[in-house]
């Protein structure tokens, strides 16, 4: 009987991973479920879990239109600032279309969504947080393709191919990218790198000649943090996402991500080791390592613009202009602080850049869904946030014109002009690798002669997880 049960799971296990990638339908999913020895009861339950009272195919969602309605159910991630902005974005829509959005906000989106799903209770709109949660969602078929209702050329007109590839699963677009943040951006304070005779690098090998004159000169050149609670060491994980791009270029970053070479590659302990010449660089950063660990991501940003400096670079996306401007109100952009381009390793990959960016996606098919996905994607709409600050837009028809200061314009210019874009890698890879990276890297940072075997335990959890 032992071995029945073994045997009966994993043709379940199977017959779900099927059914979720519309291999199978409902009527063979049945067949099969009973060809296993489940009961009519158990069967029709498993293929409820499944949501199969709810699944969206893409020809469904085009031909079937969408319901009407005038209300909007929006999933989302924005508080504070941001849902001010986005209230501010979504006023013309309202006014427009008569049109009702009540909007949800939480930090741990994931899992409050799929406990909606679960329930049959899925919100009309969600605001996810990275494209491999969209993805699969969409194998599931949770998602309505957005190609079913928008103007596919004006899209591809406003968006970079590789937009549109994040956002696509087997043909077709279920995702937006929305609120886009540059993570190729060193934070500097362009007066006391005056004041030092200090140049902005461009190159790796300039980076470290710069950093180890700062030091020799008994200063901090550089300062860093990497506590986030749960998430402690997501800092340090988009350091080394795009220091491999800038080594190894997208192709070798797409195989790091998909897992097709492993975690003890040389060019991935290459990446480590490259960030390593920063976290345990000799003077580099003031109480390393233990001060890298203790030190918040935000409270880390405000070291280079203090008076007098208590660092002198920053690395991390373009959203620290926020943290800046929010703890210095009178420091004038430009003047008071800076970025300079993550500079070249591999010069066949110069302007290389990761990335992030918030996911938009729909879930129910309506009439008030489509108009707000529609307007929301145009870039009038997007500019009503950029004007306010805060916001980069993926849409290259954004006018740069529109950024509220001449850095966030900057910023804006070098992601939709990046030569190859990537999204950070660990928000591609399965939560369970995505969490073990971060914690391999806190544990790099303390222990740096440790790394082949940081790196092998890292590979055995990928090796698991994607084979999963």
């Amino acid at each position: 009987m032992p071995i029945y049960n073994r045997q009966q799971r994993k043709q379940l296990d199977e017959l779900v991973t099927d059914f979720s990638a519309h291999k199978v339908g409902r009527r063979q999913f049945m067949q099969r479920a009973l060809a296993v020895g489940l009961s009519a009861g158990a069967a029709t339950s498993l293929l409820a879990a499944c949501g199969g009272g709810n699944s969206i195919s893409p020809t469904t969602a085009s031909t079937a239109g969408p319901t009407k309605s005038s209300t909007i159910d929006l999933l989302n991630v924005w508080t504070g600032e941001e849902k001010a902005s986005f209230d501010a974005v979504a006023a013309p829509f309202i006014s427009q279309n008569k049109v009702t959005i009540n909007a949800e906000a939480t930090r741990d989106l994931s899992a409050t969504l799929t406990t909606r799903i679960r329930g049959n209770n899925p919100p009309d709109m969600a605001v996810l947080p990275n494209p491999g949660f969209m993805q699969q969602l969409a194998a599931q078929g949770k998602l309505i393709p957005l190609d079913s209702f928008l103007d596919m050329n004006q899209v591809k007109q406003d968006y970079s191919q590789g937009w549109l590839d994040l956002g696509t699963y087997n043909g077709h677009l279920y995702a937006l990218f929305y609120k886009a943040a540059n993570k190729g951006t060193i934070w500097y304070n362009p007066k006391s790198f005056t004041a030092g005779g200090y140049q902005a690098p461009t190159t790796w090998t300039d980076l470290i000649a710069l950093s180890d004159k700062i030091a020799g000169s008994g200063k901090y050149p550089w300062s860093m943090g990497l506590s986030s609670a749960a998430a402690s060491g997501w800092p340090a994980a988009d350091w080394i996402a795009q220091i491999y791009l800038s080594q190894n270029g997208g192709a070798m970053y797409d195989k790091w991500v998909a897992h097709q070479i492993p975690w003890t590659d040389p060019s991935i302990k290459a990446a480590f080791q490259a960030f390593g010449q920063i976290a345990n660089g000799k003077h580099y950063i003031n109480g390393a390592p233990q001060s890298i660990i203790a030190t918040g991501f935000q409270d880390a940003s405000y070291l280079p613009f203090k008076n007098p400096p208590a660092a002198y670079m920053y690395y991390l996306g373009d959203f620290t202009e926020g943290f800046i401007t929010g703890q210095f109100k009178k420091a004038v952009a430009g003047t008071d602080f800076n970025f300079f381009p993550f500079p070249t390793i591999n010069t066949q990959y110069t302007g290389a850049i990761t990335g992030g960016a918030d996911v938009v996606v729909a879930l129910k098919n309506t009439t008030a869904v489509q108009g707000l996905v529609k307007y929301m994607a145009t870039a009038q709409a997007q500019e009503i946030w950029v004007k306010r600050g805060g916001f980069t837009s993926p849409n290259k028809s954004v006018d740069l014109s529109a950024y509220p200061d001449a850095v966030a314009k900057a910023s804006a210019q070098q992601l939709t002009q990046a030569t190859v874009f990537r999204f950070g890698a660990d928000d591609l890879m399965p939560q369970a690798v995505e969490n073990a990276f971060w914690k391999a890297t806190l544990q790099y940072v303390q222990t740096p002669n440790q790394l082949d075997s940081i790196l092998s335990s890292m590979e055995s959890t990928a090796t698991q997880s994607y084979t999963s």
